[in-house]
């Protein structure tokens, strides 16, 4: 059984006869303890505070049977581990995803595809929505926002950030569910379309996901790793 806040996201899985519905990941309304398993993939990382974010863990847990296993996955600011670049930072301009369509349907890709996908700087800049005398556009807060943009394909130099994304208004077409579509800033549809919406992330330091996990006794960290530029982890319920 799925749950995703996006409508979209849920009527396509629908129409794919699976099993989902719409929900916010602080208030599942599914009993608990009644899960065997829970997946958590690219979620966490879009709540803005340490306790919201504590909060969707302890969610997840609840809905456990004791002996459950929970795998949680966010994104890490640690773009670069052990000498070695991740996926995001290595597709830069002129790879075949900076064309390919973000849309509601891409949860089939691999999670670091899913990320963000830019070689351009920061698509706010021909927005105006930074300041016009910082040309190089690099992390430069957003007007009348103190959180910085990210310039998609670059490492991160704030753990809170904004990553900017096109939204295209367009006819449903025959065997699609949506009427917008998503597209990386800087790829060839971007430029042409608009606006531009910026999405927040809250990158993950190495250590933070499992020192949030600790901190709950009702669950066990049974594995940490990293992963393609995202620290994972593995919880078992007590």
């Amino acid at each position: 059984v799925g749950c995703d806040r996006s409508k979209n996201l849920v009527d396509i899985c629908g129409e794919k006869n699976f099993q989902a519905f719409v929900c916010d990941a602080l208030s599942v309304p599914i009993r608990s303890g009644s899960c065997d398993a829970c997946i958590s993939i690219a979620v966490i990382h879009h709540f803005s505070t340490a306790e919201r974010r504590l909060a969707t863990i302890r969610e997840l847990a609840r809905l456990l049977r004791p002996g459950g296993m929970a795998l949680i996955y966010v994104w890490a600011m640690e773009q670069e581990y052990k000498n070695q670049k991740s996926k995001y930072l290595k597709e830069k301009n002129g790879s075949k995803d900076t064309e390919e369509e973000i849309n509601t349907g891409t949860a089939q890709r691999p999670l670091s595809d899913q990320m963000p996908d830019s070689s351009s700087q920061d698509s706010a800049c021909s927005e105006g929505l930074i300041d016009s005398k910082d040309k190089g556009c690099h992390a430069q807060p957003v007007e009348d926002s103190r959180l910085p943009v990210h310039t998609n394909r670059t490492s991160f130099h704030s753990q809170d950030v904004l990553v900017p994304w096109h939204l295209r208004g367009g006819t449903k077409k025959k065997g699609e569910s949506v009427d917008t579509v998503l597209f990386p800033a800087g790829s060839k549809e971007s430029q042409e379309l608009s606006p531009v919406f910026h999405r927040y992330y809250h990158v993950f330091r190495e250590g933070e996901l499992e020192a949030a996990c600790r901190s709950l006794d009702c669950v066990r960290l049974q594995k940490s790793y990293y992963d393609q530029g995202n620290w994972c982890v593995v919880l078992e319920k007590l």
